[in-house]
């Protein structure tokens, strides 16, 4: 019989952020170019929008 014995050590246990990091405000450059894109976005939606043409003398 041995005198000693080894142990096998696990490794320590990874955890995770305990908690999710919070998002970073946007800066001002990045919410400058967002409101181009969405006014930009607009503006081809109303272009591409056919108007309706409608004859001002109603039928009799």
């Amino acid at each position: 019989m041995p005198a000693f014995t080894f142990e096998k050590i696990s490794p320590p246990v990874r955890r995770g952020p305990s908690s999710p990091e919070p998002e970073k405000p946007r800066g001002v450059l990045y919410q400058m170019i967002d409101r181009f894109a969405e006014r930009r976005a607009r503006r081809i939606l109303r272009e591409k929008r056919v108007p309706i043409s409608r004859d001002d003398k109603q039928a009799e």
